[in-house]
């Protein structure tokens, strides 16, 4: 039997400004973006704080020496003709509270999660603290080398136990004050009406780092997404063995996260999967994107210090390309407004517009002929994109500037506020997005991108279907190291240049 493929409609333009408005676009994006920054801000925190604290309590440590009086057996006089001065004693203090930090890192003491109980901590960082304190006296035994007074070391150790313990516990308390005025909370929806339900809800409830939404059944997948629609979970857990594919697949489109109870569901194949423990209950996490975490500042840390050296290597680009439009045709420099007036927006991460911006490479108001006299002239009938071969609103400037992706480079802008990432999927406009399959809306998980596999693996020549399969590729298996290779790919393909 041989089945016709429906021919996917040009996307429309919006009859007004502003009308595209996507189902899964609301205003409570914005409250889910504080509460993943709330968790990522608390768990960078603690580095600075553990840092500080070392490097204080070094400094009391050696205040606290000076002024201890020789006591018979336990403190000598001093010897002031080795006592460093109190810079050589910061600088001393500062290398060993690296060392403390890079030990708390391997002990993943910098985990960012809300979850951990200030006993659980206490413990682990008595634990890393103690590996931390043998390891200096190794050092002082192999190097042959001893500090100016073993009193001092002891009341450095003793006081940074103190003061890290103390302003992790202040840390804890102002999380924990947010926590309670709702500020950070992940809301849970549980699926399944059961004992290990029960025993799940009763144990978040108790660390009161989640608010709990109302139960539910997984025999309505329909009723489901309308309850992920409206209530907006960040997590869902499932408890029964019922519909595990579908309400994976509601998991993906709707960027909710996912755990469940083992044997639901063959994880064998996953790459992305986080096992933990709740309160005795094993838990399975399925995760869309290794970008998570500490992956994700790694990321951000990377676009950052790639926006700015973006920004100082081809500043003289920006300035000639400047130029050049000016002198070509009369309208502004930068693509930054449509036709009416209206910000230009392109959609982000989990759906939200922002403003893009482009060197201007068309003549002033033509844009939106692309939905009316020009939309019979789309080449790319295989998906919701819209591609122009030979556009007439292009003028020469942006003929040229188009063949090197140079009209690209004011989007290192959106990469430093945070828009855009150097790396990940094109973002597309809000008429393109809304004729996505539900599949596609995948494609939203992650922050678009100035470069990505897809644009170093064929560009607009690619199909729509395997530009997705790429770009979904690169989220579920994104590296560091593969951001390196497609930074490195994109410049080769930059020079090479590209015909529209």
């Amino acid at each position: 039997m041989i089945t016709c493929r429906k021919k996917r409609e040009p996307p429309q333009a919006p009859t007004e400004p502003g009308l595209y408005k996507p189902a899964y676009q609301k205003s409570k994006n914005q409250i889910k973006d504080l509460m993943k920054r709330f968790e990522i801000f608390f768990g960078i925190i603690k580095i600075p704080v553990d840092f500080a604290m070392t490097v204080l309590a070094f400094l009391a440590a050696y205040q606290l020496r000076l002024i201890t009086e020789p006591i018979s057996g336990i403190a000598k006089p001093i010897d002031y003709s080795v006592l460093p001065t109190l810079s050589e004693y910061f600088t001393f203090s500062a290398y060993l509270a690296l060392a403390l930090i890079v030990i708390f890192i391997f002990g993943k003491m910098y985990t960012i999660k809300t979850t951990l109980k200030f006993s659980k901590e206490s413990r682990k960082v008595l634990i890393f603290w103690s590996f931390w304190a043998m390891s200096i006296i190794t050092w002082f035994f192999f190097t042959r080398t001893f500090p100016f007074s073993r009193l001092a070391i002891i009341y450095s150790w003793t006081l940074t136990l103190i003061f890290i313990l103390s302003g992790r516990g202040l840390v804890k308390m102002i999380q924990t004050a947010f926590l309670k005025k709702g500020i950070g909370q992940r809301k849970i929806l549980i699926i399944g009406k059961n004992q290990i339900a029960d025993k799940i809800e009763q144990t978040l409830q108790r660390e009161k780092t989640c608010k709990i939404l109302e139960p539910v059944k997984a025999d309505d997948i329909e009723e489901l997404e309308k309850i992920i629609k409206n209530k907006k979970p960040d997590e869902i857990i499932q408890t029964v063995d019922q519909n595990s594919s579908e309400i994976l697949e509601l998991c993906d489109i709707y960027h909710v996260d996912y755990r469940f109870v083992p044997d639901l569901i063959d994880v064998r194949h996953r790459q992305n999967i986080d096992i933990e423990t709740l309160n005795g209950i094993p838990l399975i996490a399925l995760k869309k994107t290794p970008l998570d975490g500490w992956n994700k500042v790694t990321k951000r840390s990377l676009d950052i210090i790639g926006a700015i050296f973006g920004f100082i290597i081809f500043s003289p680009l920006f300035l000639g390309v400047a130029l050049a439009i000016k002198i070509n045709s009369k309208g502004p420099i930068l693509f930054s407004k449509l036709d009416d007036g209206s910000p230009a927006q392109r959609i982000g991460q989990k759906g939200k517009p922002f403003t893009f911006y482009k060197f201007r490479s068309m003549y002033p108001n033509t844009h939106s002929k692309r939905f009316n006299e020009l939309k019979n002239l789309n080449t790319r009938e295989d998906g919701p994109l819209m591609k122009i071969k030979n556009d007439p609103r292009v003028t020469g400037v942006g003929r040229f500037i188009r063949k090197y992706s140079l009209d690209e480079l004011p989007q290192l802008y959106n990469v430093l506020i945070g828009n855009m990432s150097l790396v990940g999927p094109r973002p597309h406009l809000p008429e393109e997005v809304e004729n996505y399959q539900k599949h596609d809306r995948f494609l939203l998980t992650i922050k678009p991108g100035l470069t990505g596999l897809a644009q170093i693996s064929g560009r607009s020549d690619l199909k729509f279907e395997e530009e997705a399969r790429l770009d979904r590729y690169y989220i579920e298996n994104w590296s560091i190291f593969k951001d390196l290779k497609i930074i490195s790919k994109t410049l080769f393909v930059v020079i090479r240049g590209h015909q529209e």
